[in-house]
């Protein structure tokens, strides 16, 4: 499939800035264990039909998911020779099944994620329950070339109630010969009852090599970029070659500065600095920016709790409780597209606060 930009089609929910798709990707970095885990599991014929891929937004889950994938409807037998002699799931780009993975027109596999809503010209904020139902039909069929039936969920953090509990009655009597990857980035905020019926493989974040080697290979621009630039994105990452690219978007890095010294000088605010950052990060073109400053602080506030460690649970209180309103109010600001700067405003007010309290 060409890229969205490159034709006349909705862009893809789960395609970050101009990167290649997970689909499109052939390398993965970091996650050799959690690779032949699956590799195990499937050549001993005890692969669980349902998994849950974890971990931090953009250390490779979808990655690892499509590849899975493509191993299982590449080489259905998993006593074939192929399989008992593989040392990990890679399969070549010119092999049939992997081209029409690519192309997203292989019979037994299908996508489910948020999808494009045509009145709004946006993706719509979660996965609704009649795409997970399209999953139905999907294993109502004999696979179409004898083999596994493959449903990659991508991710399933964006379920609502009613499309989880679709999922549930899928997962919970699945037909024989299927397979459900469900990306997770908080897999403990799934229903307890899809936990229980997947196997967890939670994938670490990724060294700063592997985030640099990683950054390389998504090609341009990042492949053009300095290896200084690479790698201090890759170091202020913590293994998220996502928020890498993120900071090497535009201004990411001159931004990322910026919210060092904000934050340091906490719980002194510089108001006039703050009003101009709110300025900055309205619109929809600034989205990427807003995102890297709630990571910032989301790392901040981490940083500042592990350092402050020996202090007691009183007096770190003050950090969890201000997380905790942070995370809803950007949730509530996405969903219902709300002005950004009361928000920027507030988490600043907030956080001073916070350090004050557990400073006392």
């Amino acid at each position: 499939m060409s890229r969205a930009k490159d034709i006349e089609a909705p862009p893809e929910s789960d395609r970050f800035l101009e990167a290649p798709h997970p689909r499109e990707t052939q390398a993965l970095f970091g996650h050799a264990r959690a690779e032949a885990q699956i590799l195990d599991a499937y050549r001993a014929g005890r692969l669980p039909q349902a998994w849950i891929i974890g971990g931090r937004e953009g250390v490779g889950k979808a990655t690892l998911a499509w590849r899975f994938a493509r191993f299982v409807l590449a080489n259905p037998d998993p006593k074939s020779s192929a399989v008992q002699a593989a040392t990990d799931l890679s399969v070549s780009p010119d092999h049939p099944a992997a081209k029409r993975i690519a192309a997203l027109s292989h019979g037994d596999l299908l996508l489910v994620r948020r999808e494009w809503d045509t009145k709004t010209k946006k993706h719509f904020t979660r996965i609704r329950a009649d795409e997970v139902r399209r999953l139905i039909d999907l294993y109502r069929q004999a696979a179409g070339e004898g083999g596994w039936r493959v449903a990659i969920l991508d991710s399933a953090d964006d379920l609502n109630k009613e499309s989880a509990n679709a999922l549930l009655k899928l997962i919970e009597e699945p037909p024989s010969r299927s397979l459900f990857l469900l990306v997770a980035h908080n897999p403990a905020d799934l229903l307890p009852t899809i936990r229980s019926r997947a196997r967890m493989l939670i994938l670490e974040p990724l060294s700063t090599d592997d985030t640099v080697r990683a950054l390389k290979q998504a090609g341009d621009p990042w492949s053009r970029m300095t290896e200084d630039d690479l790698r201090t994105a890759a170091e202020r990452s913590h293994g998220s070659v996502r928020a890498a690219m993120r900071l090497l978007d535009g201004s990411g890095l001159s931004l990322a500065r910026t919210l060092d010294g904000l934050l340091g000088r906490l719980p002194e605010v510089d108001w006039l600095a703050v009003h101009d950052l709110a300025d900055t990060l309205t619109g929809r073109e600034a989205t990427e920016n807003f995102e890297t400053t709630i990571t910032a602080v989301f790392d901040w506030i981490d940083a500042t709790v592990r350092a402050s460690a020996g202090a007691g649970a009183a007096r770190l209180a003050p950090y969890a409780e201000v997380w905790e309103k942070i995370a809803a109010s950007a949730r509530d600001v996405e969903t219902y597209n709300l002005d950004r700067r009361p928000l920027i405003m507030s988490i600043f007010a907030d956080l001073a606060a916070a350090t004050r309290t557990a400073r006392s």
